[in-house]
This record gives C-alpha cells, sequence and structure tokens, in this order.
C-alpha cells in the first residue's frame, strides 16, 4: 500500500513538472504534450528516417527557375557515420546526355511518396529542346510538411554547406498553413543560406563559401517583400565549407533572433505596428495588411515546418550577373537559355564539385543533427 502511495507521488510529481509552453505543435512526429524547455523534434541521422522527412519531386526549380530537378534518390539524399548528405548528380548520369535535349520528363508517380509535389512552372513534366535543355542536375529537397509543424521554439541544425561553384545549398522554414494568404504574406524563415563557389568576389568581397546569410520573407505580394530590413551576412575567412558550424533561430512572440556558434547574427523585434510597419509597407494606403487580424509577430506567429535542400544556379540573381569567379558565370540572370547556358560550361564548373572523390561528399550539404526546443 505504501509502495503504491509512493509511486503516485512520483507520478505527480513528474507531471507537475511540466511547465506549460507557448510554443505548439502539429504533425505525426509531433509530441501529445509540449514542455517548456523540452526537445520536440530532433533527429541525429543515424538513419534516414522518411517517416520524418518527405521528399520534394518537382523540376519547378524553387520558383528562381532553378536548374536542379529534385526526386527521391539515395544518389542525391542519404545519410552515412551519423549524417545527412544532399548531394548534386547529373542528370545526364541517369538518363543520358541526349535526353537532355530531346526527352520527355514526367515524374508523376502512382505511389503517394512518388507524386509530383509541385506543378507550378512545368513542375510535374518537361520536354528538352537544344535551347531548353531539361534540368540538368538532379538533386533532394527534404521536408517535415508531414511529420512536424511548430510555432515558437528554439532551432539549432549543425551542418557543413557543400563546396563547387553555383551551389546553392538551404536549410529554411515555411508556413504550414498559409494562414494570411499565398507567398509571402504568410512569411519564410531562412536559417541559413549559403554559395559553393570557393573564390567568388562581387566588389571585392567573397560572397561564396566564405558568406552564410539569414533572412525573413514577408509581405502582402510578391513584389512587396520586405526581406532587405531582415536579412544578415556573416563571412568566415576559413569558409563555412570547411567545417561543421550550429545555425539558431531563437523564435519567440516578441522577436526572432538568428545566431551562428551562438553569436547573434541579427535579430527583429518588431513594434506595435508588426511587420507591417517594420516592412514600411504602411506608406500605401491602397494595400490592406493582411497580417491587421493577427499579433505584432504575424505573420511569424502561426506554424512553420523545416525544409533542408540543395539547389543550384537560377536566374533570381542569388548568383549576381557580373560578379568575378575563376571562370566566368555561365549564364545570364535575364537569359531565356540559362540552364543550356550553364550545361554548356560544365568543364569549367563540373571539377569543383569533385564527384568522383570521397562520394562527392564535398560537394554535398551535410547536416549532423536537427534540434527544435520548446520555449
Amino acid at each position: 500500500m505504501w509502495s503504491a502511495f509512493l509511486g503516485v507521488v512520483a507520478l505527480a510529481s513528474v507531471v507537475s513538472a511540466c511547465t506549460p509552453s507557448v510554443t505548439t505543435v502539429s504533425g505525426t512526429h509531433a509530441p501529445v504534450t509540449v514542455c517548456s524547455g523540452a526537445l520536440i523534434f530532433s533527429d541525429d541521422f543515424e538513419e534516414f528516417d522518411l517517416e520524418k522527412w518527405q521528399h520534394e519531386n518537382t523540376l519547378a526549380g524553387g520558383g528562381n527557375w532553378e536548374f536542379q530537378y529534385y526526386s527521391n534518390n539515395r544518389t542525391n539524399s542519404f545519410t552515412d557515420d551519423g549524417k545527412l548528405f544532399i548531394r548534386p548528380s547529373l542528370t545526364s548520369d541517369q538518363f543520358g546526355q541526349a535526353f537532355l535535349t530531346s526527352g520527355r520528363l514526367n515524374i508523376e508517380g502512382g505511389a503517394p511518396a512518388d507524386r509530383c509535389t509541385n506543378p507550378q512552372w512545368y513542375g510535374c513534366e518537361r520536354t528538352g529542346s537544344p535551347l531548353n535543355i531539361l534540368n540538368p542536375i538532379k538533386s533532394a529537397r527534404i521536408r517535415t510538411v508531414n511529420s512536424f509543424s511548430f510555432r515558437y521554439g528554439k532551432v539549432e541544425v549543425r551542418a557543413k554547406m557543400p563546396a563547387g561553384d553555383w551551389l546553392w545549398p538551404a536549410i529554411w522554414l515555411m508556413p504550414a498553413y498559409n494562414v494570411y494568404g499565398t507567398w509571402p504574406s504568410s512569411g519564410e524563415i531562412d536559417l541559413v543560406e549559403s554559395r559553393g563557389n570557393r573564390n567568388m568576389l562581387q566588389n571585392g568581397v567573397h560572397i561564396g563559401t566564405q558568406e552564410a546569410g539569414s533572412t525573413l520573407h514577408y509581405g502582402p505580394y510578391p513584389d512587396l517583400n520586405g526581406w532587405e530590413r531582415a536579412h544578415w551576412l556573416r563571412r568566415n575567412s576559413n569558409g563555412y565549407d570547411r567545417n561543421f558550424h550550429r545555425y539558431q533561430l531563437e523564435w519567440t512572440p516578441d522577436f526572432l533572433k538568428f545566431s551562428i556558434d551562438d553569436v547573434e547574427l541579427g535579430r527583429v523585434t518588431p513594434g506595435s505596428g508588426g511587420f507591417w510597419e517594420h516592412g514600411g509597407f504602411n506608406s500605401n494606403p491602397n494595400i490592406l495588411n493582411p497580417w491587421r487580424y493577427g499579433t505584432k509577430m504575424a505573420p511569424f506567429d502561426q506554424k512553420f515546418y523545416m525544409i533542408i535542400n540543395l539547389a543550384v544556379g537560377g536566374t533570381n540573381g542569388f548568383f549576381p550577373d557580373g560578379i568575378s569567379n575563376p571562370t566566368p558565370k555561365p549564364w545570364s540572370n535575364n537569359s531565356p537559355t540559362a540552364a543550356t547556358d550553364f550545361w554548356n560550361a560544365q568543364a569549367a564548373w563540373l571539377p569543383t564539385w569533385g564527384l568522383n572523390q570521397n562520394e562527392g561528399k564535398d560537394a554535398s550539404l551535410q547536416v549532423d543533427y536537427v534540434r527544435i526546443w520548446a520555449l
């Protein structure tokens, strides 16, 4: 009787030790109870858990006419020795080089995991031609869209950026439900982005592997995006491709703070006017504030899920025209044949990837762990 009583007391003390958190969660891998300070999502990549991570399957190019084709293939996404690798490869390795200029690629599959995930921008089916070749690179983009979304918390991802010309790694978060409308009205949180070029300069400043950045995207329309007021860069002369670094986000009902290795990179603490005033959108009286019924943190007061991907190239300006690189940038951002121009210059950029050395791991985005805690 006495031992049973002690068991009840012990159980009660454990339950009472859970302090409720302002953090909220959803998804198949979300905890039922969220306690303040608790680890609510993690992956150490001892195995590739495809219940936690769902692959994108699309030719859409991220809305930036990037040059990669995302699919679920162990050439491009795999775990080894407790690390996740997102690795680029050549589409021609699978289909042959002639296929790029004449083949028809329909990536819509019958199994649920093989369905095309983004039909926009000819994302599910394309036909190659000599002027507009099929996506010449294969890569991967994985996300927790079904398994885990959260609002407010602390994020830490230990990762090593890839090296190789025109590689574009990203670890970021997108809104689970687009509560405030389509992009960028419901926001975007970019934990880290970088570029794989080892010696790329813009106006004498290294913007390749020595630069990492964090950004918030928000605004009423794609053409009205306040990202420039929430964008921070840090340079590391050793390069972010040489060692693993910890990329961190603290997201609360009052602010968003980005850090690298515990050193703050930047933060936004909106006032009572929220991101509407922070972005300078209040100067136009003809546009309604999409966040007028949200909190001052809107659109960053809703649940987001995590994305990890490796893109290549693109025409949105992330790789600016006019930069200095040991071999010139092979395409122009206003070229209608950008992917073809890029592919025709493979003798210049492909050796920088080193795909035949150490399984191409230097050209891979490597992730040691992902950890998310409740506030």
